[in-house]
């Protein structure tokens, strides 16, 4: 069984604090946790930097992906389970063709499309785990946006991804057919 959730006052208690079945994490559907195997992990509030950027990638992918009808965005509270973890990207995209497919599950697999925004607080070890946690279950591409160096990471595989900086310009490749914007656009 689990403990009560950490008290946000106090810093020490936002490590992780228990271990549960995954079964025990969603039938209880903690608000404001990820599964990472076998913990739970507090997600620490968003800095307002971090709410803008994610604001502004949904805002230029949503109206693209209306208009063409690909699929479905979804925002950071959103469950997906990866193998051994249930995470909450800060922004998904699933295709059409495999709405109706996760909708039947009630919670969804791996997006096609993960998007993580980096905050203060994230350790990069971290980060570069969740990655290629994503890929592994089948994401078939992710999104890594730094906010301090304005850069987005784009990863298809762990040997396959790109650097792309304030000056060049993101595509939606295979996954988004035909999106694209500046990288600049999405720290405005």
């Amino acid at each position: 069984m689990y403990n009560s959730p950490p008290n946000p006052e106090n810093v020490s208690e936002m490590l992780p604090y228990a271990t549960m079945t995954m079964a025990e994490f969603l039938e209880n559907d903690l608000e404001g946790y990820e599964y990472v195997k076998g913990e739970l992990v507090p997600i620490v509030a968003a800095a307002i930097v971090h709410g803008e950027i994610g604001s502004n990638v949904h805002f230029l992918l949503t109206s693209h992906v209306r208009e063409n009808k690909l699929g479905r965005l979804y925002i950071a509270e959103t469950t997906f389970q990866l193998g051994d973890r249930v995470v909450k990207p800060d922004i998904a995209f699933v295709s059409t063709e495999r709405l109706l497919e996760d909708k039947l599950k009630g919670y969804a697999v791996a997006p096609d499309l993960a998007i993580e925004i980096v905050s203060p607080t994230d350790k990069h070890y971290d980060v570069t785990d969740k990655t290629l946690a994503y890929l592994k279950a089948g994401t078939k591409l992710v999104w890594v946006i730094e906010p301090i160096m304005k850069t987005v990471t784009s990863y298809r595989s762990e040997t396959d991804f790109t650097l792309l900086n304030y000056e060049d310009t993101l595509t939606g490749e295979d996954v988004i057919p035909g999106f694209s914007c500046p990288v600049a656009e999405l720290f405005e």
